[in-house]
């Protein structure tokens, strides 16, 4: 997608619902060309982390630099320009649209800064979804669907990629082919990526950094293979 890594930095971002605090003075750096893991049970503050820095929410509080600018306020539109893409959870497709029509959908938005993602690349990265082309999307397994929302996030050409729990209700199977593929575009492409988990292993093995958000804080924070092998960390905040 593009070769140029991009760095996200999160200083002190708090973010409230009413009177309930969501994210509180939240710090992490993602480091460019990496993957960074968020992990975390529900209701930690993961969904909330993505949305604000994609521009859904406005923190009450702290920065949020996407190579060295602070994009706090700034619109969604506005960052997909700027080169970041965000998978929320649940596969939304258009359902009434073809495999191909959504992937369209996503040049729409492209990071014109970077040379253009083809369809082809596309079909190449996610085989299945080239024998569908034609299909509506509403035909899709739901491995296929998140392989199509993925597709459509690259198809902008992002930079640093957000993907929300995109190992969701899917098989072992499918969900190790996912992360082979995220870990192949990271390798090959340079891009940055925030993965939010619940499936904690998974995540590990395709990090290099984890963080661990526990009622809207930092709860642990290191290398991935590190807190992987920690018994008494995993045990007490990743459920393995």
């Amino acid at each position: 997608m593009t070769s140029d890594a991009t760095e996200l930095v999160i200083t002190d971002l708090t973010v409230r619902y009413g009177p309930v605090t969501a994210l509180d003075s939240v710090s992490m750096t993602v480091a460019p060309g990496a993957v960074t893991a968020v992990l975390g049970a529900n209701g930690a503050g993961k969904t909330t982390l993505l949305r604000t820095i994609s521009g859904l929410l406005e923190p009450e509080s702290g920065r949020i630099e996407l190579a060295g600018v602070d994009v706090v306020g700034v619109s969604p539109d506005r960052m997909s320009r700027k080169g970041l893409a965000h998978v929320p959870e649940g596969r939304g497709v258009i359902a009434e649209l073809t495999v191909e029509e959504n992937l369209r959908l996503g040049a729409l938005g492209r990071n014109r800064s970077h040379d253009a993602v083809t369809l082809d690349r596309i079909y190449e990265m996610f085989p299945p979804l080239d024998s569908r082309r034609s299909s509506s999307a509403h035909t899709l397994s739901g491995g296929e669907r998140q392989m199509l929302v993925i597709g459509r996030a690259l198809m902008a050409t992002p930079s640093v990629l957000l993907l929300d729990e995109p190992s969701l209700g899917l098989a072992p199977k499918v969900v190790a082919q996912i992360f082979d593929i995220l870990r192949t575009l990271v390798d090959a492409e340079s891009m940055t990526v925030v993965l939010v988990e619940q499936n904690a292993r998974s995540a590990l093995s395709i990090a290099e950094h984890a963080v661990v958000l526990d009622l809207g804080k930092v709860a642990v924070e290191g290398p991935a293979d590190t807190l992987a092998e920690d018994d008494t960390l995993r045990h007490a905040y990743l459920g393995f």
